[in-house]
This record gives C-alpha cells, structure tokens and sequence, in this order.
C-alpha cells in the first residue's frame, strides 16, 4: 500500500479498509491488555491513574508529530482511546471478582 502511487478511489477505499482491519486487530490486542491489567490490579482504585494516562496521551501525540500525522487529533482520539480502555478494564475488574 503506497497512497501516493494510488489513481483511484477504489485503490484508496481499499488501502482504508485494510488499515481499519489492521486497527481492529491492534485495538482487540490492546484490550486483551486490558483485561491482564485487570487481571494483575490489586484493587479497583488503581484501574485510574491519571499520570499513566497523561503519559500515553503524549506518548501518541508525539509520535504522531515525529511521523508527520496531526499530532492533535491523534491525541484526542487517545484521550477517547484511554477512556474507553479505563471503563473496560473496570468492568473487567469487576466481573474477575463477582465470579
């Protein structure tokens, strides 16, 4: 996939559906790391840490800059990306120890 050697839309619609694949199974990835982190976690006060939280959005910011994407978005969506991993390892959490 080069985007700059594309001529037509099919050719870009393709190389997005092949990323959004790809973003998917990262993403699936990174909530079974969730839900180890859930696993491991003494207790539910520890799922929020805002400082890790901080450090990972501006982890992915920077990286965003360094590889020429905008480095702003790219934070929201982590910030959305961190929030949704937050409550999902608190459910996780939770259910690990209903059982």
């Amino acid at each position: 996939m080069d985007p700059e050697s594309y001529t037509t839309m099919a050719e870009v619609r393709a190389g997005v559906d092949e990323l959004d694949r790809q973003l998917v199974a990262l993403l699936a990835e990174r909530f079974a790391h969730m839900r180890a982190a859930a696993r491991i976690k003494p207790e539910r006060g520890a799922v929020r840490d805002e400082g890790r939280k901080a450090e990972v959005i501006a982890n992915a910011g920077a990286e965003a800059e360094r590889l020429g994407a905008p480095a702003g978005v790219i934070a929201g969506l982590w910030e959305q990306l961190v929030e949704a991993s937050i409550a999902y390892e608190m459910a996780e959490f939770d259910r690990l120890r209903s059982s």
